[in-house]
């Protein structure tokens, strides 16, 4: 993963029959605040075109050459209307540049005493003229929270990080490149998926077979750098108190194999197949090492739930924080809206109160305590979330996903693996839709507030079906 600012494209509409001098001012606080976002900038020098606006054909020719020239750079494009702006230049540049990327338009707010010839802006019905335009020529765009608003106010700083949001989730889905681990168990027909379907998303799958990664594990030697690298490295990430010698070096030799083919294949995320052969013919979980990848922001699924990846894959490029893969696990209590999500567990460790090391208790009735080590227990910690779950209909074929805020409590429960208590406004109407559509038990987190988004990147610019749940 790149850990560059995400950066945009600036388009300063301009058109000469309203105030043009309105555009220096404008760029100028448009720039002043992406940089107190933290997001880089691409944008035509003030001295190339007047006050770097783009009106004319020749300025539309000169922002889009400059945009293809940073198409590697630029994560989406703002347009931002300083005056009423002319809605066929910004239209031409980006038809011209050819990036397709996320677009937000925005507009400057008029002052109720400067409203003269020499000040009157007009960006509000500019506004729609732009977009009346981008829609003529299929351009897909995004909007402010308000129709008109002043780069300095809350609101609009908001809208910056919702929309590099955007932008992110954009751009990693279609460069994404994941790796799948292991065939689907047997017991969960519910992880099938189209592989084609996220093909055509430009999401590619690289499958591996589990043997293969067992009998790269056979041939290493105890002392390999790889595997005592991974060895200290466990120790740090979580406390091992009580955990067998053998299990930890087990999990240090998968650990290192399935690091070597993640750089080999160039994979941003994997789904391991664990349940149960993992167990019974190695003899750990691989839950530390998944929890592990996904605390490094290299999101790792379980039961090869490659399409329930993809959902943790969106929330942490939006986010830029871990995701965890839970089960919508129980109700609690009589509470509709609150209920019980769990898994057993490879979470992040970010998502805990505290926790630890320990053994898969439901496997382990099984194949043996002694096979099933290597699980991250611990309770979630209070605070926001947002869910997600990504699903391919192939009766329909096409994707689909919901996603939705709400927060992890801090209610009482007293159980084992990874679990919390989650809040989620209309929880009934959710669960409703889940069970009548047929989406998966599996449900992706991130803690953060995301969805809005989430929701913009998925239906806008990917065109896939998203219930947004509000």
């Amino acid at each position: 993963m790149t850990s560059r600012a995400t950066t945009l494209g600036v388009i300063v509409g301009n058109r000469g029959f309203f105030p043009s001098h309105l555009c220096a001012a404008g760029r100028a606080a448009v720039l002043d605040a992406l940089q107190a976002e933290g997001l880089g900038a691409i944008a035509l020098a003030p001295d190339s075109t007047p006050f770097g606006s783009v009106e004319t054909l020749a300025d539309a020719r000169a922002c889009a050459d400059l945009f293809r020239a940073h198409r590697d750079e630029i994560d989406g494009i703002l347009v931002t209307l300083p005056n009423f702006g002319d809605e066929r230049a910004v239209a031409n540049t980006l038809r011209w540049a050819g990036l397709e990327l996320p677009v937000l338009v925005h507009a400057f707010t008029d002052e109720g005493d400067r409203m003269t010839i020499e000040h009157r802006r007009d960006s509000f019905c500019g506004k729609m003229s732009v977009c009346n335009n981008l829609r003529q020529y299929g351009i897909p765009y995004s909007l402010t929270t308000l129709h008109t608003v002043a780069p300095s106010a809350e609101s609009f700083r908001a809208d910056l990080r919702r929309f590099a949001a955007t932008c992110r989730v954009v751009r990693r889905l279609k460069h994404a490149r994941i790796g799948a681990i292991g065939a689907r168990p047997a017991a969960f027909n519910t992880v099938r998926y189209s592989e084609k379907l996220f093909e055509r998303a430009g999401i590619s799958v690289e499958t591996l077979d589990l043997s293969e990664v067992l009998g790269w594990v056979q041939r290493m030697a105890d002392h390999e750098p790889a595997v005592k690298t991974k060895l200290a490295a466990i120790g740090a990430y979580t406390g091992v108190q009580g955990i067998p010698t053998l299990s930890l070096l087990k999990m240090a030799k998968l650990g290192a194999a399935i690091d070597r083919w993640m750089q080999e294949k160039a994979l941003s995320a994997t789904a391991i197949q664990c349940w149960t052969a993992l167990e019974e013919f190695y003899g750990v979980v691989p839950c530390t090492l998944m929890s592990m990848m996904s605390e490094s922001l290299l999101p790792s699924a379980c039961e090869t739930d490659v399409a329930g990846l993809i959902g943790m894959y969106v929330l942490q490029a939006a986010s830029q924080q871990p995701a965890a893969l839970l089960d919508w696990n129980n109700n609690y209590g009589d509470d509709p809206n609150k209920a019980v999500v769990f898994h057993c567990s490879n979470l992040p460790k970010s998502f805990f109160v505290s926790q630890r090391m320990d053994y898969q208790e439901i496997i382990a009735g099984t194949v043996g305590k002694e096979n099933t080590f290597g699980t991250i227990v611990g309770r979630v910690s209070p605070g926001p979330f947002t869910f997600c779950r990504i699903s391919t209909d192939d009766l329909k074929g096409e994707i689909v996903s919901y996603v939705g805020e709400g927060r992890f409590t801090d209610d009482g429960l007293d159980t084992f693996g990874g679990y919390g208590v989650v809040e989620v406004p209309n929880l009934q109407a959710l669960l409703q839709m889940i069970c009548r559509r047929g989406f998966e038990h599996h449900v992706a987190a991130t803690r953060a507030l995301v969805a809005a988004a989430i929701a913009d990147a998925l239906r806008t610019y990917l065109c896939w079906d998203v219930y947004h749940h509000v």
